[in-house]
């Protein structure tokens, strides 16, 4: 680019082109030069030079100042290289390569384990009685309100008595009549067994009278019975609760004639104390449940709505279905609550933990202490030369928080809890944080009684019935004790 001419500069055979022309062209006949026609001056080559010591041309410093830029350019590059190959500092933190790795820890502690078993279960009530009228009639009162909690044998409708009354009226007349007629025939057989020791009359004539008494007796318990049904109608007209328990909504109205045919009858009734919840458990757990149950314990069950969150009761194990559904693998059971605050309602779909037994004297270590791999279950040790050590477990019954290990761990080691998805056998660590495991508190077992409440999970553990309260606003799968951080480190998730 810079050896090109500059477009602006004649060359030096130009002038002379120029002048010879001209001159050709002024000695032609009849051609004549323009007066008004610019006459460039003639330029020599020797003219158009600079003079000496005068500033080169402005092109001859902009190819100065493009070569200056490309000299900076090409310097930077090279120092960026050279700072980039040198020596960085090793990464800071939980993902750090160099150095022992910060992790969290745990003690490995005896305590009781309850072992429960997770059922899903629908509530259904002891007793739902439909209440029917057992006469035709009209029916004059309804002395219920809707959603009542009512007793058994408190008042709920009248039916209107009187026709009823008329009819009992008849049927008392006729058995005075019938009464009347029998004493008449009992004084003439007593008459005629007197005539007959007289030989008075004949012996058939007394046999005759003796049926007549007995025959005028079964007219007169006939009308008895005929006294009695329509007394029997009479309560009939006054419908009482055969049951306690909440009353539904009003199916007839007063001044309807209702009849014994009628489907809907007047009102339903449901039992609400005691209620029960039918649950189902899969077949392989129905043999321990049944050694416990025929045994005389008392096994508690505890009660959760549908997301698991909150308690809704605490009863007992009544009794177990005679057979297995054999399309599900399932066994039925029955639990009874006492639903002293009625948080438990008719058809309501519940989640069911049972405890079966509790495992006293257990190593227990929190969940998050386990890790998985190719050799199996195991846990990292830390030891006393805060290195660790993978450790294979054998795993026995756990809850949300905590899990027991029946083989390969002793009370009292230390475990890693968080920051082991970087370690590996014989790793160099650095605790940050010992979070001692919280061992299960003793429980109990009272024949007859109802489940202690230090037997039954909190609100945020539906999974297992755990004796020990566990934080509120633990995050499913997070470890009992979350090791504490550092200000300003923050978490990172695992690569």
């Amino acid at each position: 680019m810079d050896d090109q001419p500059n477009p602006l500069s004649l060359p030096p055979e130009a002038p002379a082109r120029r002048r010879s022309d001209r001159a050709d062209r002024a000695d032609r006949p009849g051609i004549e030069m323009p007066a008004s026609a610019p006459v460039l001056p003639d330029f020599d080559v020797e003219e158009h030079r600079p003079p000496p010591g005068a500033p080169p041309p402005r092109w001859r410093w902009r190819s100065a100042l493009r070569y200056l830029i490309f000299l900076v350019i090409a310097l930077a590059l090279i120092l960026w290289l050279v700072l980039r190959s040198g020596p960085q500092a090793p990464p800071a933190g939980r993902f750090q390569t160099g150095g022992p790795m910060p992790v969290g820890t745990a003690t490995a502690e005896k305590g009781d384990m309850p072992v429960s078993l997770s059922g899903l279960g629908t509530v259904t009530p002891l007793a739902m009685v439909t209440v029917k009228t057992q006469i035709n009639g009209q029916l004059i009162e309804v002395a219920f309100k809707e959603g009542q909690m009512v007793n058994k044998g408190d008042f709920l409708a009248q039916i209107d008595p009187r026709p009823y009354q008329v009819a009992l009226e008849q049927a008392e007349g006729q058995l005075a009549k019938d009464q009347a007629a029998l004493k008449n025939a009992e004084v003439d057989l007593t008459r005629y067994k007197t005539l007959v020791a007289q030989n008075s009359v004949a012996r058939q004539t007394l046999d005759t009278q003796a049926a007549l008494v007995q025959q005028d007796r079964g007219v007169v318990q006939a009308d008895q019975a005929q006294v009695d049904a329509q007394k029997l109608n009479l309560t009939y007209c006054r419908i009482v609760a055969l049951v306690g328990g909440r009353v539904g909504l009003r199916q007839v109205d007063a001044g309807n004639y209702v009849q014994t045919s009628d489907p809907n009858g007047i009102v339903v009734i449901t039992q609400l104390q005691p209620i029960s919840a039918i649950f189902t458990l899969p077949e392989d757990n129905l043999p321990v449940v049944t050694r416990r149950f025929r045994g005389g314990a008392t096994l508690p069950v505890t009660a959760f709505d549908r997301s698991g969150a909150a308690k809704l009761g605490t009863g007992r194990l009544d009794t177990i279905d005679n057979q297995i559904d054999t399309s599900t693998g399932t066994v039925k059971l029955r639990a009874v609550f006492d639903n002293p605050d009625q948080s438990l309602f008719p058809n309501q779909f519940v989640n069911i933990q049972l405890l079966v037994d509790t495992l006293k004297g257990a190593v227990l270590v929190p969940n998050a202490a386990i890790q998985r791999g190719a050799p199996g279950t195991f846990v990292y040790v830390v030891k006393p030369d805060e290195t660790v050590a993978a450790q294979p477990v054998t795993l026995g019954p756990g809850d949300d928080q905590r899990i027991v290990v029946t083989k390969g761990l002793e009370p009292g080691q230390i475990v890693v809890i968080d920051g082991a998805d970087r370690l590996k056998d014989g790793a160099k660590v650095r605790v940050t944080h010992n979070a001692p495991a919280a061992a299960a508190q003793p429980q109990g077992e009272g024949a007859g009684a109802a489940a202690p409440a230090a037997a039954q999970p909190s609100a945020a553990q539906p999974s297992a019935a755990a004796p020990s309260p566990a934080p509120a606003a633990a995050p499913p799968g997070a470890p009992a004790n979350p090791p504490q951080r550092p200000d300003g480190q923050r978490r990172r998730s695992p690569e």
